[in-house]
């Protein structure tokens, strides 16, 4: 059985924004783009303002609408003079611009992919052409826009509909590109605001910055709580603090898979056989059969047996071809915000140390029998894997409150969840804190009638579960033991089922904002400009803006 402190443990999005036609107010029809990827993907998003839902175009990062027309001739006349005062939502003034810059060249590449951003509303009048008359101003002073909003304004005296547009783009005021853009911007709106950037908590943007969090552990692996069993074990507190030093050195980018190899004790490699032999011959009752396909090409490429501990350097190789997941040495436990964080990157974070020999078949906190029997073969599933990254995704930049629901779910899923047999009435084990406890990867699945009793047995464990259908939305509420066999599991049809619940159930978050994950560069986009001010990790020093 094993058992954790208060840590509740544990593409683009891991999935293609789907490609989706709207009705559309007529001034949405702008025109097309010479790229196809422009102006392409479309989905819902919550309000700066009120959290109200309203339309979201993605740009391609490059990709802003060009039409050939566009090169010279009338770019809009009239306006307010050369001289524009900025203001907030709340009406404070926010800057004051200088439009001596206007003649912004747009072949200036002064757009990155990365760096700071900017927040608009603009209203503007429901009229055909109206959106595109604004767009070709993007184009012409080279600003990349990366989400654009709408959503109807509340027409109550009678004139002509209006729509607000929330857009972000590159760049800050006072850059001439944009000082220009928000010049010409307001000659064509009836109202133009600067959006405050959205305060939150610190997250990773490249899974370099995964190092920053990865040391702050809640224990450095060798503080061992008095009932442990190492506790009074002076050579295994030593041993502890040799592989945390290991997991405390290492750099994710810099080391990438070069884990140093660990030389484990035959000590250490007779208690993993132990473990092994004991829950082997359960695996082929009660797992899915997606571990038990992933179990067999762990065998075969990374040397997984009952004699031998793999190395997790080998395996994360071994994974990052199967379904671009890493395994991320770490020197003890971390935080649930911190853990999830790592998901979001396809990054999970291991131990490499053992549980004490003198109780081989109990562990008090996940170790490498708990990781490498129960977590590492379902990363060897593509399904699994983006399940994982969609809560992760999610984690990054979440209230408090949204991560604890968070790490319910994961703790009903990835540590404890169970699926349909292909019998489709069996119930068997994906969850890893089962899959690697022979006792309650029994007590959860096995077969049981129905006048079987419900309550608790003399030695204080359930005498059976309750089983729920898999509702991340139940789950998130779900309280649970940390010393006990769970009463409550969480059934999904298939891991496909659970996969499809969890995304939807993160899309319906109030989250500050919308994650996608470049796998190529191994960095997290973010669909509006935020402050990274909270939880800052300490040789950051002040928030960043985004």
């Amino acid at each position: 059985m094993m058992k954790t402190t208060a840590l509740l443990r544990r593409s683009l999005l891991s999935r293609a924004v789907s490609h989706q036609t709207s009705k559309c107010s007529s001034f949405l029809a702008c025109h097309p783009s010479p790229r196809a990827n422009s102006c392409n993907f479309f989905s819902s998003s919550p309000d700066y303002a009120n959290n109200a839902t309203h339309d979201t175009f993605w740009f391609d990062s490059h990709d802003i609408i060009q039409q050939p027309y566009l090169n010279g001739g009338n770019h809009g006349s009239g306006g307010s003079g050369d001289h524009l005062v900025i203001k907030n939502l709340a009406g404070q003034e926010f800057a004051h611009l200088d439009n001596s810059h206007n003649d912004v060249n747009h072949n200036n590449n002064s757009s990155p992919l990365e760096g700071p951003r900017t927040s608009v509303l603009m209203e503007l009048p429901d009229r055909v052409g109206a959106l595109h008359d604004v767009l070709k101003y993007y184009w012409k002073y080279n600003v990349n826009i990366t989400r654009i909003e709408s959503r109807p304004v509340n027409n109550n005296d009678g004139n002509q509909p209006k729509f607000d547009f929330f857009i972000d783009f590159h760049g800050k005021i006072g850059q001439p590109n944009i000082n220009a853009l928000l010049h010409s911007l307001q000659r064509l709106t009836t109202k133009l605001l600067v959006l405050d950037e959205k305060e939150v908590h610190w997250f990773p943007r490249h899974i370099s910055e995964l190092d920053k969090i990865a040391n702050r552990t809640l224990d450095a692996g060798t503080d061992l709580e008095a009932d442990h069993p190492g506790f009074h074990d002076e050579e295994y507190r030593k041993r502890r603090a040799k592989l945390a030093t290991v997991a405390l050195n290492h750099r994710t980018v810099m080391d990438g898979n070069r884990i140093p190899k660990t030389e484990y004790t035959v000590e250490e490699v007779e208690t993993w056989g132990l473990v092994w032999d004991t829950v082997e011959g359960l695996w082929d009752k009660y797992a899915c059969k997606e571990y038990k396909t992933s179990l067999n090409l762990l065998k075969k490429h990374c040397n997984y047996n009952r004699n031998t501990i793999p190395q997790i350097s080998e395996i994360s190789s071994f994974l990052q071809l199967q379904t671009n997941f890493r395994l991320r040495p770490v020197a003890g436990l971390i935080s649930s915000r911190d853990f999830l964080n790592g998901l979001a990157f396809r990054t999970f974070f291991c131990t490499q140390y053992i549980r004490h020999s003198s109780m081989p078949l109990y562990t008090p906190e996940p170790d490498i029998c708990h990781e490498l029997l129960g977590h590492v073969p379902m990363f060897v599933d593509r399904d699994f894997c983006d399940f994982s990254q969609e809560i992760g995704l999610a984690s990054l930049g979440a209230s408090d409150e949204d991560i604890l629901k968070l790490a319910r779910c994961y703790w009903h899923s990835v540590e404890f969840g169970l699926c349909r047999g292909e019998d489709g009435t069996t119930h068997k084990a994906y969850g890893a804190g089962l899959l690697s406890s022979f006792g309650e990867l029994e007590y959860s699945c096995k077969e049981r009638s129905a006048d079987d009793p419900y309550g608790v047995g003399d030695d204080g464990m359930p005498l059976r579960p309750v089983i729920k259908p898999w509702d991340p939305a139940v789950a998130a509420a779900q309280d649970f033991p940390i010393t006990t066999y769970q009463p409550v599991y969480f059934l999904a049809e298939s891991l496909q089922d659970a996969k499809l619940k969890m995304r939807k159930y993160c899309e319906d978050l109030p989250r500050p904002f919308f994650a996608l994950y470049n796998a190529q560069t191994e960095t997290v986009h973010i669909d509006r400009p935020v402050r990274r001010a909270r939880g800052i990790p300490e040789e950051e020093g002040g928030g960043d803006s985004e």
